[in-house]
């Protein structure tokens, strides 16, 4: 759609916002802050704010009403004034009492790491399984911070007699988001259904799964070595739907490859929960193709925040190896030896240039002729086919 000429004379201003983190003692907690609040101002541009200022409290507690103490939410207030911004972005969680007392003091919108990045989710849901997942995490990181001012998805059916004696209006706000909650798990779980039956057809074919930390590069590197055109965009989490393509050898040796949502450190357990369904996927591949941003200074961090998610999912592949993705951008060849030394076993690739791409595909189609591979399979044939006569 075209935009109006009033559109054109009377742009909308992006969000202006401030950035506030909180650091633990000693120079290695102001390090960690530094790069958290560093990816923090990336998922507010994703999320489309403009980051206009940032704040750092290095008080070793948490103030209970306010999280920040009265002087620095006093400085927080004068910085939100000189910048004129509309938003303040919290790098932790806040607690729905710290949100209320914030706004109050700040006279600005407060949201926390989770809301942002609840929002960009929301934003960049494309499909329908996508979207019910993102909107069942929203309703469910809502659920406890619900206030009278909350606008109601559906008018209340019933008419007269309808609701409880001394029912308040919050409870009824409550009640219907329970109620919402409740038929967005019926519709995934007839999402996951079709995806089950997809994925039994599947169980026959060696499986591996790109995963990794958020814009490592998985989608490009998806997109080289199965000769597809996944969105790509350099930016977090422009992927959320997983995208399953074969990848075809000279002698006819296929192997299945699927691209996964990216990770992230502070990653809301609702999202995880959310879109299990979509992890499945890597949860019961073959292999799994840990990505990692080789040029990213912050690396071993990234490979344990996708680590530990994975662990939380209970994800056991039969190997996993590392993928060092974006080696074009390392400055010497001795960078290089260093990170295959550090991680024996390991791919060093440029999913842009193509660089070590044929090394990478050649294991992955080794991987698939293994008699192991094939013994894998045909257990999972097995079980299916137990599961269809059952």
């Amino acid at each position: 759609m075209r935009p109006t000429s009033f559109e054109i004379a009377n742009p909308k201003r992006a969000e202006r916002a401030v950035l506030v983190g909180h650091a633990g003692r000693g120079s290695a907690g102001a390090a960690d802050l530094e790069r958290s609040l560093d990816e923090l101002a990336l998922l507010a541009d994703t999320a489309g704010a403009r980051v206009a200022g940032r704040l750092a409290q290095r008080r070793g507690t948490i103030h209970p009403a306010t999280f920040l103490g009265k002087g620095k939410v006093d400085e927080l207030k004068a910085l939100a004034i000189e910048h004129d911004v509309d938003l303040v972005v919290f790098d932790d969680d806040l607690t729905p009492a710290q949100v209320k007392n914030l706004e109050k003091a700040l006279d600005r919108k407060v949201i926390d790491r989770s809301e942002l990045i609840l929002d960009i989710f929301a934003k960049r849901a494309r499909t329908r399984e996508s979207r019910l997942q993102v909107e069942l995490a929203q309703l469910e990181y809502t659920l406890p911070r619900l206030t009278g001012m909350w606008k109601h998805l559906e008018r209340q059916a019933g008419g007269i007699g309808s609701r409880g004696p001394g029912e308040t209006q919050l409870e009824t706000d409550r009640r219907l988001v329970r109620v919402r909650i409740a038929r967005l798990k019926r519709e995934l779980e007839a999402v996951e259904r079709e995806r089950e039956t997809q994925r039994r057809r599947r169980r026959r074919e060696f499986r591996a799964a790109l995963v990794g930390y958020t814009n490592a590069g998985k989608s490009t590197l998806f997109n080289a070595l199965t000769r597809s055109d996944v969105f790509v965009e350099n930016r977090l989490f422009a992927t959320l739907d997983a995208t399953t393509r074969q990848m075809v050898s000279p002698d006819r040796q296929v192997a299945l490859v699927t691209d996964t949502v990216g990770f992230i450190r502070k990653l809301p357990h609702h999202l995880v929960a959310s879109f299990h369904s979509t992890l499945v996927e890597a949860i019961e591949a073959d292999l799994l193709l840990h990505v990692v941003d080789a040029s990213d200074p912050a690396y071993p961090a990234h490979v344990r925040a996708v680590e530990q998610v994975l662990e939380d999912l209970e994800v056991k592949p039969r190997e996993t190896r590392l993928v060092f993705n974006k080696v074009d951008l390392l400055s010497d060849e001795d960078t290089n030896a260093g990170l295959a030394a550090s991680s024996p076993g390991s791919f060093l690739v440029s999913a842009r240039t193509g660089a070590g791409l044929d090394a990478l595909r050649r294991f992955v189609w080794g991987s698939a002729a293994e008699p192991a591979a094939d013994a894998a399979r045909t257990r999972a044939r097995t079980a299916a086919a137990r599961e269809d006569e059952s």
